[in-house]
């Protein structure tokens, strides 16, 4: 994906070295920012990569940067002459910014794909069955072969990651192509201690590795130095993650995954995660994931070997000169007349379903672009409908790419009449039911998440979301009890929390959310909208039908929310929407609970974030309304949706609402967008 409108070095048009012309904007992340341009003599896409992180760096400092990269250019390129699952690297040059200043760039080959990280993401957000072992190993052996290349030379990756694994059409043998990004950069990065504290100075940080598969040695050097064996420890990882469903080193922050990494109690094993795995299979693992670099396996190779032996015994050894996990017939499935992943024949009923959205999110003119390495956040693992948003404009809505009758990251709702509201006993904000009819409409998929959020405020048409909350003090609360719920509450914020990125943004006022749908072109859903797309207009109970729904539906007050209350000296919840945990004290990544899927497509309606409405709040009236829109004014807007602290069934009730000040800033408060749908003139 390409958007000329979003270009933060002013560049998009122009030709540079003489000889590229830049197309447009294909991604951005930590420290770089990656344009796809045209080769005007080869008349070929290329991507290149602008270390844009270098603009806070003196000119001393990015001369030697320069020259480092020059050299790391050059074993990109050596090393991709031997494996074709590493990515080409082709120039490197300069991009001057007036006077002395400039910023270093390479030129890479431009691949067509996604991500391991986004086609993971995707196929949790639709709830798709994990892989087995052997059809991981499957996907990832050019990895390994690639690696086992590297390793032989004594190059390390350091930095290796879904992020940096891009996923391709089949090749000649129905096997997937991958190829590994940003060989060397990592190490080229951290050997500049003065960088990182110059960028320090001015709130930039950048980090050597991604956290979340992280060896124990680049947590601490106390463990020894990187090299060979720290790829083994995230290969293994990212194995497991494919098997499990998620990242399997938990924390959320940079100290608690550097502890996870380093616990050999914690480590996470395939016994430790309960994965059925045999004894053997476990034992490997356990050595590639050894938190001493010395008793681990010193290359992929050695990994890799011992692997496909106990989980192929009586094949030949495996040779990282030629591919040898067993195959069952690989079917390419493709959208949009894109090539995509191959998916093992019989393997998955969705995987035609996750491969196709991952070429929609990514297809744009034709054409499909890959995220290079967007550095250290490993922003590329957020919903796809986070690259599905253009850069705003005067004319957003103009812009915004339309998917039939509504936006991309939308789905239609059937308009049409329905009793809104409930006369059931027990809470009078429901009542009375009234008849509604509503026009046809767009609704967001999914939460609006932190790294959508984010995007708009790198725009400068957002203002950053607030690390602590903000809300009015109950009747029943003393000071010191709303500053002591304040100052916990302010823990589930999640704009400044990593690893958030495909959370919900929550702690941002209505005000905030309205800016937000607004630079897109479309807007806050109305109540009645909202509350026609949870229920349906099939008279279903639920959201997601008739069924009560328990932990495996929403992102509810279970038992790990009255835990996180005991934890923080806050009192016992006045009652648990289930006896059990779901796995999140607060928000969960969205799209998480494909069981609470509504009729229309919507997911998370019920939990995670309460969700802004465009309405103020006011008691319903009994009158049959048409596209009713809330009274003109108020001081509180109507909410709908409970939260991860629902501690009642009362909120799994289409019907349920509440409301909050506008101005209020809340940890359990998000949104999502609507729109009209689009005209057929």
């Amino acid at each position: 994906m390409t958007t000329a409108s979003y270009d933060p070095l002013n560049i998009v048009g122009t030709t540079i070295a003489d000889k590229y012309r830049i197309i447009g904007v294909a991604g951005d992340g930590g420290f770089s920012i990656v344009y796809k341009a045209e080769h005007l003599i080869w008349q070929q896409p290329v991507a290149i990569k602008f270390f844009n992180v270098l603009e806070d760096a003196d000119s001393s400092l990015r001369e030697r940067l320069l020259n480092d990269f020059v050299q790391e250019g050059k074993l990109m390129s050596e090393l991709s002459s031997k494996s074709a699952a590493i990515v080409q690297a082709r120039d490197i040059g300069k991009l001057a910014r007036g006077g002395d200043e400039w910023i270093p760039f390479m030129v890479l080959e431009w691949l067509e794909g996604t991500t391991l990280s986004s086609l993971l993401e995707q196929e949790r957000m639709i709830g798709q069955t994990t892989r087995n072992l052997a059809e991981a190993m499957m996907l990832l052996e050019p990895c390994a072969i690639a690696l086992d290349v590297a390793h032989t030379a004594a190059i390390a990756h350091r930095d290796l990651k879904p992020a940096n694994i891009m996923v391709m059409a089949a090749g000649p043998d129905g096997r997937p192509e991958v190829k590994l990004l940003d060989f060397g950069i990592a190490k080229t990065m951290a050997k500049h201690e003065q960088l990182a504290e110059q960028l320090e100075l001015t709130g930039r940080l950048i980090t050597a590795f991604t956290p979340n598969y992280g060896a124990p040695e680049q947590f601490s050097r106390t463990h020894g130095a990187t090299g060979p064996w720290t790829d083994v420890y995230a290969m293994a990882l990212i194995l497991l993650e494919m098997l499990h469903g998620e990242r399997v080193l938990q924390g959320e922050t940079f100290y608690e995954l550097g502890t996870a990494s380093c616990d050999l109690a914690t480590r996470p094993t395939p016994s430790i995660l309960n994965l059925p795995v045999t004894p053997q299979v476990d034992a490997v693992f356990a050595k590639a994931l050894e938190v001493t670099p010395s008793l681990r396996y010193s290359t992929i190779g050695a990994f890799w070997r011992d692997l496909h032996a106990v989980m192929f015994p009586g094949a030949p050894p495996w040779r990282a000169a030629q591919p040898s996990v067993p195959t069952a017939t690989a079917v390419p499935i493709t959208a949009g007349g894109m090539a995509s992943t191959p998916i093992q024949q019989g393997r998955r009923n969705n995987a035609a379903i996750a491969v196709g959205v991952l070429c929609a999110c990514l297809v744009m003119g034709g054409s499909v672009g890959v995220y290079f390495a967007l550095g250290p956040d490993d922003s590329s693992e957020v919903a796809t409908d986070t690259q599905e948003r253009p850069a705003p404009s005067a004319s957003a809505s103009a812009l915004l790419p339309w998917d039939g009758p509504c936006p991309k990251g939308m789905k239609a709702v059937n308009g049409g009449s329905f009793e809104m509201g409930s006369n059931e006993p027990g809470f009078p904000l429901w009542k009375p039911a009234h008849q509604v009819t509503v026009d046809t409409y767009c609704l967001d998929v999914h939460e609006v998440t932190v790294a959508q959020y984010r995007a708009c405020v790198e725009r400068d048409q957002c203002k950053p979301a607030d690390a602590e909350v903000s809300f009015p003090k109950d009747a029943s609360s003393s000071d010191e009890d709303h500053a002591r719920q304040l100052k916990a509450f302010s823990k589930f914020c999640n704009w400044e929390t990593a690893g958030r990125d495909n959370h919900p943004i929550n702690c941002v006022d209505w005000y905030r959310a309205e800016a937000y749908c607004d630079h897109l072109g479309v807007r806050l859903p109305t109540e009645a909208e909202w509350e026609l797309a949870a229920r349906g207009t099939d008279g279903r109970k639920f959201p997601w039908g008739n069924d009560s729904g328990d932990h495996t539906y929403m992102n509810a007050a279970g038992t790990e929310w009255r835990s996180w209350l005991s934890d923080n000296g806050l009192p016992e919840p006045n009652g648990l929407m289930y006896e059990a945990d779901d796995g999140f004290r607060g928000t969960s990544p969205v799209g998480r609970f494909p069981r609470a899927q509504t009729q229309a497509g919507q997911m998370d309606m019920v939990g995670n974030v309460w969700e802004w409405t465009a309405d103020w709040y006011a008691l319903y009236k009994p009158d049959a309304q048409t596209n009713p829109k809330g009274p003109a004014t108020g001081d509180r807007k109507a909410i709908r949706g409970g939260g991860f602290n629902g501690e009642f069934s009362l909120w799994v009730n289409p019907a349920a609402r509440f409301h909050q000040l506008a101005t209020a800033s809340v940890h359990a408060v998000g949104f999502r967008c609507g729109s009209d749908v689009k005209s057929n003139d």
